[in-house]
C-alpha cells in the first residue's frame, strides 16, 4: 500500500542538538561531563525533592491546563493567567506555534541561532529567509529592512549559540518596527535569566505589543531538562488557540509539581548568576590564552569559541578524557570552526581548560 505524505514531512530533517543522548555511544557513560547542555551550572532547586515524595499522583492524570502552575507563573511573571500556557518543553511550544499560525507563511530567522525554529516552520511549509549576523545589535537598521512584508520573525535573547543579548532598547525598536509592519514576533527568552547584569526582558511590553510572542523555559534556568517544562507568553486571543490545539495531558503531573516547588526557591537563580558571572569570566580569560582559541564575548551560561582545530576533532578527542563539547557545525550559518561550552562549576571548568590545553 503507497501511503501519501506531505513533502514537508517527507523532506523534515530533525534538529541536531547537545547533551549525552546526542550520541548513542554517550547515554551509558556515567562519568561523562557535559559542556554541551546549557543548564543551570548548579543543578534544580533542593526542594524540587519534594515534588517526588507524593508518589501516588503518579496513578492520576495530570491538569491538561496546567491550572495551578500557571497560578504560580502569574506571580512569578507578573503576566495575567490566561495569558499563559504551559508546554512539554520549549521546544513543543515552538512547533504549536508555527503549525497555528506560520503554516506557508514568510518567516525571518536571524542566524546563526536556535535551529528548532528554521525545523519547525519548515515542517509547516513556511517560506523562510535568513538573516547573517553574530550580532544583531550591530546590524539593526539592516534587520528591520529585511523584516519588510515578513510574516513573523524568530528572536532567541540572548542568542543560542553566539550568547550576544540584544538590549532592552533596540528589542523595543525592532517590536516597534514589527508592529508597524503587521509582524508577528516569537521571542525567545529561555536563557534571559541566566544573565547576571541587568534586566533585559520585554515581558512587561507584552500590553503594548499584541503580535509579541514570548517563550521561556524552566529546563535552563531551574534545571529541570529531564522533566520538559516550558511556558509561553502571549495576548489572551493567541494563547486561547494555542491551548486549543495542544495535546491532551501535555505535561506531566510530576512536572508541574516540580516546577512549582523550584518557582517557590528565592535564592537559587541569584546563586546561579553569581557563579556564571565569575565562572563566565574565567573560562573565557583561560581559553582565550589557549592558542588557536577565540571566546567571544557572551552575557549568558555559555560559551561560543572559535578554533583553528575543526570541531569534530575537538569533540572525539575530548571524548576520550569523558568531556562533551558541542559541535556546533550544525548550527545554520556557523561552520566547523565553532563549539560552544556551557559555564559549570569551577572544579569541571578546570578538567575543561586543562584538557583544551593539552588538544
Amino acid at each position: 500500500m503507497r501511503i501519501r505524505i506531505e513533502k514537508t514531512i517527507e523532506n523534515h530533517k530533525v534538529a541536531a542538538h547537545g547533551g549525552i543522548f546526542s550520541d548513542s555511544s554517550l547515554k551509558h557513560n556515567l562519568r561523562l561531563l557535559d559542556f554541551s547542555s546549557n543548564v543551570n551550572p548548579i543543578g534544580f532547586p533542593s526542594k524540587v525533592r519534594d515534588a517526588f515524595k507524593n508518589i501516588s499522583q503518579i496513578s492520576v492524570y495530570p491538569d491538561p491546563n496546567s491550572d495551578e502552575l500557571r497560578t504560580h507563573l502569574q506571580k512569578y511573571t507578573g503576566i495575567l493567567k490566561n495569558q499563559i500556557i504551559v508546554g512539554n518543553g520549549a521546544t513543543e511550544i515552538i512547533y504549536n506555534y508555527c503549525a497555528t499560525f506560520l503554516r506557508n507563511q514568510k518567516v525571518l530567522i536571524p542566524i546563526p541561532t536556535f535551529s528548532e525554529y528554521e525545523s519547525a516552520a519548515k515542517l509547516n511549509g513556511a517560506i523562510l529567509f535568513f538573516f547573517k549576523s553574530m550580532d544583531l545589535n550591530q546590524n539593526l537598521s539592516e534587520f528591520q529592512d529585511m523584516m519588510e512584508k515578513k510574516n513573523c520573525i524568530f528572536l532567541c535573547n540572548p542568542n543560542n549559540p553566539t550568547g550576544v543579548l540584544i538590549k532592552k532598547k533596540n528589542m523595543l525598536k525592532i517590536l516597534e518596527s514589527a508592529y508597524d509592519k503587521s509582524t508577528m514576533v516569537f521571542l525567545d527568552e529561555c536563557f534571559i535569566e541566566l544573565v547576571p547584569d541587568g534586566n533585559e526582558s520585554v515581558v512587561s511590553y507584552l500590553k503594548e505589543f499584541d503580535n509579541l510572542f514570548i517563550l521561556r523555559s524552566l529546563t535552563k534556568s531551574f534545571g529541570l531538562a529531564g522533566l520538559r517544562i516550558g511556558y509561553g507568553l502571549g495576548n489572551k486571543k493567541m494563547i486561547e488557540i494555542l491551548r486549543k490545539i495542544k495535546i491532551p495531558w501535555n505535561v506531566s503531573g510530576i512536572a508541574q509539581q516540580s516546577s512549582i516547588k523550584a518557582l517557590s526557591d528565592k535564592s537559587h537563580l541569584p546563586k546561579t548568576l553569581n557563579i556564571i558571572k565569575k565562572e563566565s569570566k574565567f573560562l573565557t580569560n583561560s581559553i582565550s590564552k589557549i592558542k588557536g582559541f577565540t571566546c567571544y564575548n557572551s552575557n549568558t551560561n555559555f560559551i561560543l569559541i572559535k578554533s583553528k582545530i575543526k570541531s569534530s576533532q575537538i569533540q572525539n578527542r575530548l571524548l576520550k578524557r569523558n568531556i562533551l563539547i558541542r559541535d556546533c557545525s550544525t548550527f545554520h550559518g556557523l561552520n566547523d570552526n565553532f563549539i560552544r561550552i556551557a559555564v559549570r562549576t569551577r572544579k569541571e571548568n578546570l578538567k575543561l581548560i586543562e584538557a583544551l590545553r593539552e588538544l
